[in-house]
């Protein structure tokens, strides 16, 4: 059996001037096999034979479809082999970070000189070795959540293991900052649909006039901006698990839009009339006692019992006795192995002051406390001072310090969460010179993140 010689390429786009002129430009070197798919799905439906494989892609972002992250991801999922090109009308800073991130060989202005980069772009890809196709690894469950020692967390793992046997809609509940988020990735990480996608929303950072289309997607034209289809999250996690944080805020109009699509198991965009069946693992969340909320008619009661499912509570981290120095050292230890800071420890004294602070914000506030305090340690041992100067002016007092004066805590003037983020951000791009990449590498956050925080001017790049 002959192995084909051509150099297949597939090009996703709907019709235009642009991509006629592009494919004709492409179709000059007899070595290539063009075939063009108008939208993605029609991409993802084709079975090639073995020896017609693409051997490269290009999409045009500006299709029906768009080109979010999950597209991307599927089309690397499907063809591991193809090299992957990306044209915008528009290109943007961040879209090209978190697409680079996923792998793509190249993002791309549609303009007059792109088909000449591609051209070259492809002439010089076909000298080099294919991409070795590798299985996806499925992703593992969040270790920092399922440290502790205290009863309350091991009663809340062996929640987490029944729940990722089977399909129960998951309602956790906790004080903000307990790791809510974190349950529902580890239920996904230990279930079958682990290999699935993983969608998480937060229903109160959604202004409620865009929550619909958010959820649910839009057809092109559905109203005012909306120019072209729009999938929604319960389509995006198709197969996967949905996590639904701050259900509580959503408003009543949209539960019983909600209680329908569950009941349904179908979806119908914002603008459309046809249903779109789904297949999805439902985690809510929620700061706030949703059966009181019942009771005071903000939410509704048939949604309520459709939701409950099981119920996973996290306890506050002023409940869990020594957990807060055993999550604390874990914290620091992987904090400087990423910055590639010497070992820190904490003093006799600031252990002391740990286990004796109530921490409001729970776990997250004790990862931002103790990740500055290793910043801006003098030497290799965090004494108690850098820890006291951390907590926030609102903050309850220290619980073995009940008696000390308001006066003198509230004389004292501290940085609020998010100046303490920031402040370990702007540590990391000074300590990498200015590298972004290497500095959201070593902060395990997208480089987008830290390029957008820099062209804000809420960071800073080190002068040359």
């Amino acid at each position: 059996m002959t192995t084909s010689t051509y150099y297949h390429i597939w090009l996703i786009a709907p019709d235009s001037h642009y991509i006629t002129r592009l494919c004709h430009r492409l179709s000059l070197n007899p070595d290539y096999q063009v075939r063009r798919f108008s939208t993605v799905a029609q991409a993802l439906a084709h079975r090639p034979a073995a020896t017609a494989a693409p051997n490269a892609l290009i999409l045009d972002s500006d299709g029906p479809e768009g080109l979010p992250r999950r597209i991307v991801r599927k089309l690397h999922e499907r063809l591991p082999a193809a090299r992957c090109y990306v044209l915008a009308s528009e290109p943007n800073l961040e879209a090209e970070g978190e697409l680079l991130e996923l792998g793509i060989s190249a993002y791309l202005a549609k303009d007059t000189n792109s088909p000449e980069l591609l051209w070259k772009a492809l002439a010089q890809a076909r000298q080099q070795p294919a991409p070795v196709p590798t299985p996806p690894a499925a992703p593992q469950a969040p270790a920092g959540l399922l440290l502790g020692k205290h009863a309350s967390m091991q009663q809340v793992r062996e929640l987490i293991a029944k729940a990722a046997r089977t399909t129960i809609t998951v309602s956790v509940t906790g004080e903000t900052g307990t790791g809510k988020e974190l349950v529902a990735q580890a239920i996904h990480a230990e279930s079958a649909r682990a290999r699935q996608p993983f969608v998480a929303i937060n229903m109160a950072a959604i202004p409620r006039e865009l929550l619909e289309s958010e959820l649910f997607g839009h057809e092109k034209g559905a109203f005012t901006g909306a120019t072209a289809r729009r999938v929604g999250h319960f389509e995006e996690a198709n197969g996967g698990t949905l996590f639904l944080d701050e259900i509580a805020d959503l408003e009543l109009v949209l539960q019983a839009k909600l209680l329908r699509v569950l009941q349904e198991r179908a979806v119908t965009r914002v603008g459309g009339s046809q249903p779109v069946p789904f297949d999805v693992r439902l985690v809510v969340a929620t700061h706030r006692d949703l059966a009181a909320e019942v009771r005071a008619g903000r939410f509704r009661e048939d949604l309520y019992y459709r939701l409950l499912g099981l119920p996973i509570e996290l306890p506050p981290l002023r409940h869990r006795g020594c957990d807060v120095l055993l999550l604390a050292d874990t914290f620091v230890r992987d904090f400087c192995q990423l910055n590639q800071l010497p070992p820190r420890a904490f003093s006799p004294e600031a252990r002391k002051r740990l286990a004796g602070y109530s921490f409001p914000g729970n776990v997250r506030e004790l990862k931002a406390m103790v990740e500055l305090a290793a910043v801006l340690a003098d030497g290799e041992q965090i004494e108690a001072t850098d820890i006291a100067l951390r907590m926030a002016p609102t903050a309850p007092e220290p619980l073995t310090t009940r008696a000390t004066s308001a006066t003198a805590v509230t004389a004292l003037v501290f940085p609020s969460l998010r100046e303490q983020t920031l402040a370990i951000m702007q540590a990391s791009l000074t300590a990498a010179n200015g590298d972004v990449v290497a500095a959201a590498n070593r902060l395990r956050v997208g480089r987008s993140t830290l390029y957008r925080l820099v062209q804000s001017g809420h960071l800073q790049l080190p002068a040359a």
